[in-house]
């Protein structure tokens, strides 16, 4: 088992982290944001971060608008 299997995978991610996970710009991920299209994002002091696990139910979702059901 490599070092990469056996490190955690970090619960938030940072835009630009997030941005990576779902294939799109760091830009793109923003306005997906303030567009209502992806999982809301929390704040953990001046951080905006994004739940890894709420993204991949956003994906495995076929990336639903928040108002129709995104976690």
């Amino acid at each position: 088992m490599s070092e990469s299997e056996t490190t955690p995978k970090p619960l938030l991610l940072s835009a630009a982290e997030a941005a990576r996970l779902c294939a799109v710009t760091r830009t793109t991920c923003w306005q997906l944001h303030f567009s209502g299209r992806v999982a809301l994002p929390v704040r953990l002091g001046l951080r905006t971060l994004w739940r890894r696990d709420e993204l991949a139910a956003w994906v495995g979702g076929e990336c639903p608008a928040r108002d129709r059901g995104t976690p």
